[in-house]
């Protein structure tokens, strides 16, 4: 891999990748495994150790039904804004206590957010983990009518792409806030992404189960840091503009 490369997507005809953040939540987390059940799908769950902490059993049951577990981070915090020195001991210290609960291997890594430097994403690797991002988003984020949610997975090919969706929605206690938690069935949003995966004969699988065997792609995935961000901030004010 290139500096900055992450993988989005898997050299498979026969799969779409489900990915979920930001949990494990009581009451989303355990009715998604259901939902996964029932058409016979697995995914790979990207996991907060804020969250673990508080039920560990319940990523257990993740393992325990056939899914794959990655590393979301120690809390949300963008490492952007997390200061360079500090990054590596952030994947690495997420990493061992995941590892402490799961008992297994962690090999997948996605920066909260997405949000990946140059720095974060050279700490992810000097601990021997793979960046994930996605290729298809469900923006699961904000409260909207199904169909808007579906926007990016209607009428295109799914094989092999990497779905992002959330069996949470990370707050204050895990070191950031997003606004108010969006309203939104989320079993029924994941059986209407493996209905239309169906449709064009596809499973929905993890990513290391869809990977096993297949090429994974890979493109660059950098957002700017902090004082990058800061710069832009000020250039565009001198010319009259701002970020969007």
């Amino acid at each position: 891999m290139r500096v900055g490369e992450s993988v989005v997507g898997v050299e498979t005809r026969a799969a779409v990748v489900l990915t979920y953040d930001d949990g494990p939540t009581p009451g989303i987390t355990d009715r998604l495994l259901a939902t996964l059940d029932e058409h016979h799908a697995t995914a790979t769950f990207f996991a907060l150790l804020t969250r673990v902490r508080r039920d560990p059993g319940l990523l257990r049951e993740v393992l325990a039904a056939g899914h794959e577990v990655g590393l979301h981070g120690l809390d949300h915090r963008r490492l952007t804004t997390t200061p360079r020195h500090a990054l590596r001991g952030w994947v690495r210290d997420g990493r061992r206590e995941l590892e402490d609960v799961t008992a297994r291997p962690v090999r997948w890594f996605r920066a909260p957010y997405g949000a990946q430097s140059r720095a974060s994403w050279r700490a992810a690797v000097a601990e021997g983990m793979v960046p994930v991002h996605w290729s298809v988003v469900c923006r699961d984020w904000l409260t909207l009518p199904l169909d808007d949610h579906l926007a990016e997975v209607r009428g295109r090919p799914l094989a092999g792409e990497v779905v992002l969706l959330h069996d949470g929605f990370a707050d204050a206690t895990d070191g950031s806030y997003d606004g108010r938690r969006p309203e939104l069935d989320r079993p029924a949003l994941t059986r209407s992404v493996l209905r239309e995966a169906a449709s064009q004969g596809l499973v929905g699988s993890s990513l290391g189960a869809a990977a096993s065997g297949a090429a994974l792609r890979t493109g660059t995935r950098l957002s700017p840091e902090a004082g990058l961000r800061a710069r832009v901030r000020r250039a565009l004010g001198s010319m009259g503009g701002r970020p969007r």
